[in-house]
């Protein structure tokens, strides 16, 4: 095996030093200079395969003679058994003898969308041609953010237009999930469910989508009061529709607890046996424990819920709805909430206070040991994060999102067997 015996989902080659080669010659390929570069973002399946992105300043030459400086973002896949039917549109490249594929963004190889999201004139046409803004509105009018970026996995793009107080989202996704995830809008919509109207979609696999009222629950955590109480959030997920319970079942985030463990451990070997221990704790905790048929959110959490004025106002994201637990949901949100980073005392003192005033209530909703067993899951799958972003002094900020899924165990641990 590569990557020094351990495994061969090219990270030995895509975390390497001498990766500036391969990026000049992305750059090389039409006509620029890589002038310096930083890993950006790791997603990584380990002994499967690994695509990195890198942030890099390139030289373009200009056609009086002179050059312009761009920042840019360059994707890189390698897999194990090197390149897929799904890397078709990326170039191929061979670095440290292995075959890589590599893209510039937005010409991501399962993401076609981001070539129309990702510039003002491509989003001002396709407003204008859907009539969703006036039929003047030019690329000048539009502002684009990127709110979220996957490389390979997903993509979402803010175009606000200032002039004429308009906002809306562009989804960039693969193809083959475009139409499951119209399905699914509608039958919450159609339910009473406060999610988003899609009110265009492309052949390129971008769906379009105003912003919803009220701001992310995420941003409200540390108001003096609480923006909703825990009650609002079990009925918010308690009125998802029966009808939910007939789609395909999504593995709940518990049942994959050793990977991200295998992941995390990869990236800070020293915390293997903590996560081994924890592995082990967690998934002899919950053991017997039936799948579960009520009608759960999938992946809930404080970013995915909109809040004004004392209520629940949006939910978002609901692409990953069906059969499961409802402590599958509450314990994702409480994972979520829990490995929050970069608080200052007082922003740290009234999550904290949330958090007391909402767990009572979900305990009264769902089995205690479990909600902090799941919890303790999904923050495991959290701490692979830092790392796959390349944040700042990522080890400790894994080490402290360890910490608070070693914390739920040690709760669970203190309360009475599983009923």
């Amino acid at each position: 095996m590569r990557d020094g015996g351990v495994c061969d989902d090219g990270w030995g080659v895509l975390g390497s030093p001498s990766m500036g080669r391969l990026l000049q010659a992305v750059l090389a390929g039409d006509g620029g200079r890589l002038v310096s570069w930083t890993l950006d973002q790791v997603d990584r399946l380990p002994g499967e395969a690994t695509t990195a992105a890198y942030l890099v300043l390139a030289e373009w030459p200009l056609h009086d003679g002179g050059t312009r400086t761009d920042e840019e973002l360059i994707g890189v896949t390698a897999r194990a058994g090197g390149p897929d039917e799904s890397d078709r549109i990326a170039r191929v490249f061979t670095e440290q003898g292995r075959e890589v594929v590599a893209w510039r963004y937005p010409h991501d190889p399962e993401l076609p969308g981001l070539r129309t999201a990702a510039f003002a004139s491509a989003v001002a046409g396709l407003l204008v041609e859907r009539q969703l803004a006036p039929p003047d509105l030019g690329r000048d009018d539009v502002v684009l953010q990127m709110v979220t970026y996957r490389p390979r996995r997903r993509a979402v793009v803010r175009a606000d237009l200032p002039r004429y107080g308009l906002t809306y989202y562009l989804k960039a996704m693969r193809p083959s999930r475009v139409t499951m995830t119209l399905e699914r809008y509608r039958m919450l919509r159609d339910h009473g469910i406060p999610v988003a109207d899609i009110v265009a979609t492309t052949s390129d696999a971008v769906i379009v989508m105003p912003a919803l009222p009220g701001r992310p629950l995420a941003s409200a955590l540390f108001d003096p009061q609480p923006p909703v109480h825990g009650q609002q959030i079990v009925d918010l997920l308690d009125a998802l529709p029966g009808s939910i319970r007939s789609l395909p079942r999504r593995r709940p985030w518990a049942d994959h607890v050793a990977h991200f463990a295998d992941v995390a451990a990869s990236a800070l070997p020293g915390e293997r046996p903590r996560l081994q221990w924890m592995v082990q704790t967690i998934s002899s905790g919950l053991a017997g424990i039936p799948p579960g048929d009520e009608a759960i959110h999938g992946d809930f959490y404080e970013a995915q819920v909109f809040v004004g004025d004392g209520r629940i106002t949006g939910l978002l994201d609901i692409d990953t709805i069906g059969p499961g637990r409802r402590a599958d949901d509450l314990g994702c949100l409480l994972a979520h909430l829990s490995t929050v980073q970069g608080m200052d005392a007082t922003q740290a003192d009234r999550l904290r206070r949330l958090i007391d005033a909402w767990l009572p209530v979900f305990d009264h909703r769902v089995d205690p040991i479990e909600l902090r067993l799941r919890a303790a899951a999904v923050s495991i799958s959290l701490a692979t994060g830092p790392f796959r972003g390349q944040e700042r002094d990522w080890p400790a900020t894994t080490r402290r999102i360890l910490d608070a899924a070693e914390g739920w165990i040690t709760q669970a641990s203190r309360m009475s067997p599983l009923r």
